[in-house]
């Protein structure tokens, strides 16, 4: 259940955490905040990498591109093999001009995308780059099953399958990427790291000894995205988000900040807290993994 909002934004940005209409409820449930996009990935600090797929666009002219060497190879290697086993028999032939599409098709796409990994000819020239689903490094598997129902829809069938998948599908998948479990992404977008938030001094005994329960990542990112973008705010908007972000965290932290804290304060304590807690943790379960592989 979501913690009550208040009506309207307190005059200051400053005003205190706690008192007044709409009294914050700290640590007594859930919230239904929301602020991060689907393709959004959560790092370990709640900053938003955003891996947005490439659009229809550039997926089409990469899959035209790989079509085109597809089948030029497929040429080149029908042509190679006339001239090379020109004297062999009618069955050495039968299996080599089997053999020549998969090599062309298949192996070669295979084997680039899993070594790159996750480029084909059309994604280097493009920019592009196959992930899978969580945003991960694709393997064999992933590259192997893409190939695979690649050659039915690109090949076989012309591509027409694969562009009305990518068309109706969220990330502009093709069948091979809902087989796979990837899809496609701009391999040259940029990505902006943020400063860790500071933890305010007066608020760290108490963001130390406080018990805090795993915020949602979009209620995370939400705030640390208030937190780096605040200064550049008006005072009126900025009061108000940094009041309601109190409230929406509040159910997730006790016992309560000290009377009067600062809601911009609070905020940057808890971020800074979970911060140093979540370092601590990964070192931890380094050190037991160290002992437990010796």
């Amino acid at each position: 259940m979501s913690s009550p909002v208040p009506p309207r934004p307190p005059a200051m940005a400053g005003a205190p955490a706690g008192g007044g209409p709409g009294q914050v409820a700290w640590g007594t449930g859930a919230t239904t905040t929301v602020g991060v996009g689907r393709d959004d990935l959560v790092s370990g600090e709640a900053v938003a990498l955003a891996l947005p797929p490439a659009n229809l666009g550039y997926r089409i002219l990469s899959g035209i591109i790989d079509v085109v060497l597809g089948f030029g190879l497929w040429l080149f290697l029908w042509w190679l093999s006339f001239k090379v086993a020109i004297d062999a028999n009618e069955a050495w032939r039968g299996t080599i001009q089997t053999l020549i599409p998969i090599l062309a098709v298949i192996t070669l796409p295979t084997a680039m995308e899993t070594l790159t990994p996750g480029k084909t000819m059309g994604h280097l020239i493009m920019g592009l780059r196959t992930v899978r689903d969580d945003a991960g490094p694709i393997g064999f598997r992933h590259s192997l099953a893409r190939a695979l129902v690649g050659f039915v829809e690109l090949y076989a069938c012309l591509g027409l399958p694969a562009l009305i998948s990518a068309a109706i599908s969220r990330k502009n998948k093709r069948l091979g990427d809902l087989l796979a479990g990837t899809y496609v992404i701009r391999d040259r977008h940029r990505i902006v790291e943020q400063r860790p938030i500071e933890m305010p001094p007066q608020l760290e005994t108490w963001a130390v000894s406080a018990d805090m329960a795993a915020l949602p990542d979009r209620l995370a990112v939400l705030v640390r995205q208030f937190l780096g973008g605040r200064h550049d705010m008006t005072p009126e908007p900025r009061a108000y988000a940094a009041r309601r972000l109190v409230f929406d965290v509040a159910p997730f932290v006790a016992p309560a900040p000290p009377t009067g804290a600062p809601f911009e304060d609070v905020l940057s304590a808890i971020m800074a807290e979970r911060r140093r807690r979540d370092t601590e943790r990964l070192v931890r379960e380094a050190a037991l993994r160290d002992r437990l592989l010796r």
